[in-house]
């Protein structure tokens, strides 16, 4: 792999803080979409803005999105693009995991298939257990495939979300 080449990425993108400046969760997802790119991204398709339960000890609704986004960069340059990108949006390392958070970019999948580095693994370890996740990424990449379980991001929805057989 290298610098020059052209990539798919499914980036994951949540918020359930304000931002002085954007104002609510929704609108700091709008501006992210936007500095995306800014920041010269080629953001290709974006799924509708969700409200979903947080996960672990915040209480906020967070907002959720996905993007598919064509870039030359890496795995390792793209996620060091987004790292300071939250920062950006006032983001500081270190926080409590899972807590309330003004902007979470997450890569989830890529064209390139399966990447592992110290700091990185695609796809995303924990994507097919979240409905925050899969359900705007199924809306825009619906037919992509995990390279790990080879099932479409719709069937892993679809998986995820099906009521449970009632037992007689």
């Amino acid at each position: 792999m290298s610098e020059g080449e052209g990539w798919t990425y499914l980036v994951a993108l949540g918020s359930n803080r304000r931002h002085p400046r954007y104002g609510t969760p929704r609108r700091v997802l709008t501006a992210a979409l936007a500095a995306l790119r800014r920041h010269g991204l080629t953001v290709t398709a974006t799924a509708p803005i969700l409200a979903s339960r947080p996960i672990g000890p915040s209480r906020r609704e967070y907002a959720n999105t996905a993007a598919l986004i064509d870039t030359t960069f890496t795995p390792d340059a793209l996620l060091s693009h987004l790292k300071a990108m939250e920062r950006g949006f006032g983001r500081r390392p270190g926080g409590r995991r899972w807590g309330d958070r003004v902007l979470d970019l997450d890569i989830v999948l890529w064209s390139g298939g399966s990447f592992t580095a110290p700091n990185l693994t695609i796809p995303h370890p924990r994507f097919r257990e979240r409905a925050f996740v899969l359900e705007p990424a199924a809306r825009i990449a619906g037919s992509w495939r995990d390279p790990v379980t080879g099932l479409t991001l719709r069937h892993l929805y679809a998986r995820l979300t099906r009521a449970d057989p009632v037992l007689s």
